[in-house]
């Protein structure tokens, strides 16, 4: 079968659907590649590139789509690129079905096969490698924070010169999704002091852990949605929102607004009268502009300049980075041809009883088969009965408790009938290098187990522990005996042995604290 990749028609759109490193693998997979000429130009792939990789270049998008089983897109195809679609053949792409239902039938008309690169379920963990929205997301909210440092007016970081001292820039981000958490990384990045907030609290530690601070809304409700993303809000939570962002906007420089639910406007969160607020010289990127945009003077599509306060309202943000947004882009499709194609034999075969090909399929021969029907994810497991966690009182003791008076006499009338056992019939060097083994068990534990751990895991540190006492035995058998005691002198292959333990000891302690080093200087700006 053969895979299309035209030039995309759409406005300002730079992306192209496979680039030529993917080619290749695309070609191992048992398939031939066609790309339209000049299809990968304003991304930064050429001609010739394409045709190293082992693709066909073709001139016309008529000579493509109509020779093609399979057509990998980006954005939507209009009403004539649906006209050049193969009967019965197959599309690839975003497509967004609840937005596009008269696209939907169109391509119905055409019996054709349409998966929806925008429909994958994100719930499920191994459709991760060809979730597209995700990929997108993340290019979009680096590149947000680009479009804010070139319409602000100062760095981001805080100096302090010969020339006067410059505060570090406050951002803040509403909307914690993939798109918020990249962006609070790169403002975070580039020094910046970063807020941000979301409607679903368990993003706090993901914000916190890029450098940002979590700010919560004075209003308890839970904001998770299915499928990753948030729901909409009661009134009440929404009042509270907009006094907290109301704040926000008087003290912070630069507004990143990213809240947007597939299917739905935009949610309105910054107004008129925030704008105003805000300082002369101060910077929103609304990147739910295409969908109307999070604040009410955005002018889609492009930057305005209102209140003193400059507006980014663009929709291409995924495609001002063309070449990385393609190269992601291209990996995600290629993840999905290899579940489509997994006996490589270049055929593609729609498993619509795989829970993430029946998510992606809105259309199959013709027939409309979105919205699929709910995932069936397996049960949480059953919480433990409390009183298998807390044992009976009378009977033994629990973690916390202290061992009764009995079994503690028991345990040691044991261990002195064990030892009188070993001396009256173990010989007398034994019981030389057992006391020495003791004695080293109750040194290590007193000098090393009760020490604060320092290493990266509570692991390690136990292991140093170990270590420790198997370095004390070592080194009381190595040390020479006392004048008289030359009968205690321990033989050849115990000292060797001794030196060995010592050797290794040694090396996994001081190990654990170089590796220790390493691990500590990755989280070090």
């Amino acid at each position: 079968m053969q895979i299309g990749v035209p030039l995309e028609t759409a406005a300002g759109e730079k992306r192209v659907a496979t680039v030529p490193d993917v080619v290749g693998k695309l070609v191992k997979l048992g398939f031939s590649v066609a790309v339209q000429r000049g299809a990968g130009e304003a991304a930064n792939f050429g001609d010739d590139a394409y045709r190293a990789a082992g693709a066909q270049v073709v001139d016309s998008a008529a000579e493509l789509w109509s020779g093609s089983d399979i057509v990998f897109k980006v954005r939507p195809p209009s009403a004539e690129e649906v006209g050049l679609l193969r009967e019965g053949g197959t599309l690839i792409g975003f497509v967004w079905p609840a937005q596009n239902p008269e696209l939907m039938q169109q391509l119905a008309a055409r019996r054709a096969t349409v998966l929806a690169i925008d429909s994958l379920p994100r719930q499920l963990s191994r459709a991760q490698k060809m979730d597209a929205l995700t990929s997108m997301a993340g290019v979009s909210g680096y590149r947000a924070v680009i479009e804010a440092a070139n319409a602000f007016g100062r760095f981001f970081n805080g100096q302090v010169t010969a020339a006067g001292k410059i505060p570090p820039a406050k951002v803040f981000i509403a909307g914690a999704g993939v798109a918020g958490l990249a962006a609070i990384g790169t403002a975070a990045g580039l020094g910046a002091i970063v807020r941000a907030n979301d409607t679903r609290a368990e993003v706090a530690d993901q914000v916190v852990s890029l450098g940002g601070e979590f700010v919560k809304v004075d209003y308890e409700e839970e904001g998770s949605g299915g499928g990753g993303y948030a729901k909409v809000m009661s009134e009440g939570f929404q009042q509270a929102q907009r006094a907290m962002y109301a704040q926000q906007a008087q003290e912070c420089d630069i507004i990143i607004t990213t809240a947007l639910i597939p299917g739905k406007p935009a949610p309105k969160l910054i107004t008129a009268e925030m704008v105003q607020s805000m300082k002369p010289g101060s910077v929103i990127v609304d990147m739910a502009a295409e969908q109307g945009g999070n604040c009410e003077l955005t002018e889609p599509g492009k930057a305005v300049v209102k209140h003193g306060v400059t507006i980014v309202g663009y929709t291409d943000l995924a495609s001002r980075l063309a070449k990385q947004s393609s190269t992601l882009y291209s990996n995600n499709l290629l993840r999905l041809t290899e579940e489509l194609c997994k006996t490589k034999d270049g055929v593609v075969n729609v498993n619509m009883e795989d829970d993430a090909i029946r998510g992606l399929t809105v259309i199959k021969d013709g027939s409309i088969t979105w919205p699929p029907p709910p995932l069936k994810l397996p049960a949480p497991p059953p919480a433990k009965p409390a009183a298998a966690v807390a044992a009976p009182k009378g009977h033994g003791h629990g973690a916390g408790e202290p061992m009764s008076a009995r079994s503690l006499a028991l345990v040691f009338g044991l261990g002195a009938l064990a030892l009188l056992v070993v001396g009256l019939f173990a010989p007398a060097s034994f019981l030389s290098h057992f006391t020495v083994f003791v004695l080293a068990c109750f040194i290590g534990y007193m000098v090393i187990w009760n020490v604060t751990p320092s290493l990266h895991t509570p692991l390690m540190s136990v292991t140093n522990a170990i270590s420790s006492i198997i370095a004390i035995g070592a080194l009381i058998q190595i040390a020479p005996p006392l004048a008289g005691d030359s009968a205690d002198r321990p033989s050849l292959l115990i000292l060797g042995m001794a030196v060995v333990a010592l050797a290794l000891t040694a090396i996994n302690m001081f190990g654990g604290f170089a590796v220790t080093r390493r691990m500590l200087a990755m989280f070090r700006k």
